[in-house]
């Protein structure tokens, strides 16, 4: 396992367009239609990453609690599946009928997405507010898979609190911690 930490995209920042394909549905989607009304939670995950896999039910029951709240849930898998066959399309359907992933799960075969988000590891998290602006990048919450502190999402969970209720979000957020983003050769 790598332990890579998110770049820390600035905050303020738009949140960067794609046109990616939706491996539960087989339909390509870009952020403006996947956007939610209150705000969006993009998030880089991958099929294979223990980090990914250890927070897999929390990012499940934050997507169930928030989006009937009008927040958008997204998630992309931008690695090289030459390399890594396992974060193959065909995977990540498995993977997300597996998890129970009622939300998008794109595929960034380009790698494009990923650059224009600066992502560096799985999971990496962004949340935008509803005018599209960054207004949190980081860490779900202190849990890792080694270091017996449990799940809660914390993190991520007081952040889109922040949204929906208007309150303010700290600017200093802690960097996401995970396997690193598998980019093409």
């Amino acid at each position: 396992m790598a332990n890579t930490p998110s770049n820390m995209l600035p905050l303020g920042t738009i949140a960067p367009a794609f046109w990616l394909k939706d491996t539960n549905s087989n339909h390509s989607y870009s952020f403006a239609q996947l956007k939610g009304e209150k705000g969006t939670l993009v998030m880089f995950i991958c099929n294979h990453c223990p980090f990914v896999h250890h927070v897999m039910e929390e990012i499940i029951m934050i997507a169930n609690d928030y989006r009937v709240q009008g927040i958008g849930i997204i998630a992309i898998s931008s690695n090289d599946i030459e390399r890594y066959p396992m974060d193959s399309p065909e995977k990540m359907s498995e993977f997300a009928f597996e998890n129970k992933m009622d939300f998008p799960y794109l595929f960034d075969n380009t790698q494009e997405a990923a650059k224009a988000y600066d992502a560096a590891c799985t999971p990496d998290f962004y949340l935008f507010d509803s005018q599209d602006k960054l207004v949190y990048r980081g860490q779900l919450d202190d849990s890792r898979p080694a270091n017996n502190i449990p799940l809660s999402g914390s993190d991520l969970r007081n952040a889109i609190d922040g949204v929906l209720y208007n309150r303010s979000i700290p600017e200093n957020q802690k960097p996401s911690l995970g396997c690193n983003i598998k980019w093409k050769v």
